[in-house]
């Protein structure tokens, strides 16, 4: 093999279409646009969503419900990332210097997944039901919020 011989497999590339180009090619005159009308014209385009003056459907709907700016912020950690931890005493910021939660975590959870041999204890950290007991079952602690 050389790289002068090197070419795209059978298949990968198609000809461009040549539009415009006489009666011919089957794409003449109009160029596959069909006749007048605001597609048929350059700059022609309308924004997604237009409903030609009559009002659009994301503006008919009433608007329902509620979206969190912050719930994307708030962060799951397992029992078994804690276990990684080199400190006993784990709070945001030591989480955020291991690694463990990005930088803009606004607040953590510790879930019940994996195991804990040591002893821990947790400041203004949240933790469940399952993963409390487990902790305080290794001699540790969760100090509350």
């Amino acid at each position: 093999m050389e790289l002068n011989n090197l070419k795209p497999g059978t298949g990968a590339r198609h000809t461009k279409r040549r539009v415009g180009r006489g009666i011919g090619s089957g794409l003449g005159k109009t160029a596959g646009r069909g006749h007048k009308g605001q597609k048929s014209r350059a700059g022609g385009f309308h924004k997604v969503g237009f409903e030609g003056g009559q009002m659009p459907l994301q503006r008919r709907l009433p608007k329902r419900g509620f979206v969190s700016l912050t719930a994307a912020r708030n962060v799951e950690v397992r029992l078994s990332e804690l276990a990684k931890l080199p400190v006993d005493e784990i709070d945001l910021l030591a989480l955020k210097q291991a690694g463990v939660v990005p930088g803009g975590a606004l607040s953590v959870k510790v879930i019940l997944s994996g195991e804990l041999t040591r002893k821990v204890t947790l400041k203004g950290v949240g933790a469940t039901k399952g993963a409390k007991a487990a902790i305080e079952a290794a001699g540790g602690s969760v100090a509350a919020e």
